[in-house]
């Protein structure tokens, strides 16, 4: 039986033991110091200095601008409604994909754009962007 002399059972112990922690890092300390040798032992080598060249071309995106009034102008040449979709079909087969950025007016109706938005979705084309205009500083 352990006797106490002068505190009383219901004192609760203030001090932190640190044992554990001095013996988890003595641990961490051993093993770190066991395993450099081994990381640093390699086949002492001169790379190449190369640089890196892309394998694949990046295909020239298609711009689409559509002005207030509607009309749809395919790379600045002003297309129909079946014909855009013909020129989208044809586009969409070739490898890689083009991406088609569409440049609407301000004031263009939303429908006008969601008309381009269509016909890239039926044409089944993967990427399409909205070109947009920073606005000036202050504003």
């Amino acid at each position: 039986m352990a006797m106490s002399v002068g505190e009383s059972d219901d004192e609760v112990m203030s001090d932190i033991n640190t044992t554990p922690l001095v013996d988890v890092m003595l641990v961490l300390l051993i093993i770190f110091l066991i395993t450099i040798p081994v990381v640093t032992h390699t086949v002492p080598l001169q790379l190449p200095k190369e640089r890196v060249h892309p394998l694949q071309t990046q295909p020239k995106s298609i711009e689409i601008a559509v002005n207030r009034d509607g009309d749809v102008f395919w790379n600045e040449a002003r297309v129909d409604a079946p014909t855009l979709l013909a020129r989208l079909k044809a586009a969409s087969v070739s490898t890689p994909q083009p991406e088609v950025h569409v440049r609407g007016d301000q004031e263009t109706r939303y429908e006008f754009i969601g008309r381009v938005i269509t016909a890239c979705e039926r044409a089944g084309i993967a990427k399409v962007s909205f070109i947009t205009q920073p606005p000036a500083r202050g504003e």
